[in-house]
């Protein structure tokens, strides 16, 4: 059993990424709790404010998914996935939107679920390894 709730390890990881981001040179903070459609916004030096959505999922293999609203408005995705150990170790994963719809899982247009957005928590390294850990923000060539 966790010693802490969902919202809480949400919680958490938000304050994660936007510490982290600030340590990195990024100024970033954590947005009020139901701000709509993204959690941290960060400031970086001669570009515009960017919209960061956290989402935090504890890892496992099969059918476990991170998923987002094609509608959510954000510049940036960030996936913080937790080791299902016990451990306090953690991936971070902060990703362009484009990159992010670009390889982005979704369902018949016709489905409930057609504006879902999606990927399974066991191929996100793989998909995404470029952008393990870039709390600057930055987008390869």
């Amino acid at each position: 059993m966790k010693p802490y709730t969902s919202k809480q390890m949400g919680d958490a990881c938000e304050m994660i990424v936007a510490a982290e981001m600030t340590l990195a040179g990024i100024p970033a903070l954590k947005v009020p709790d139901n701000w709509p459609h993204y959690d941290v916004i960060a400031q970086p030096f001669e570009k515009a404010a960017q919209r960061i959505s956290v989402k935090s999922r504890t890892f496992k293999t099969g059918a476990a998914y991170v998923e987002y609203k094609a509608s959510d408005l954000f510049d940036w995705i960030a996936v913080v996935i937790l080791a299902n150990d016990g451990s306090n170790n953690r991936s971070i994963y902060i990703i362009p939107r484009a990159a992010a719809d670009a390889v982005a899982r979704q369902d018949k247009p016709t489905s409930k679920t057609a504006m879902l957005r999606y990927w399974r928590i066991d191929e996100i390294s793989k998909l995404f390894e470029r952008y393990r850990d870039n709390f600057t923000l930055s987008e390869p060539l």
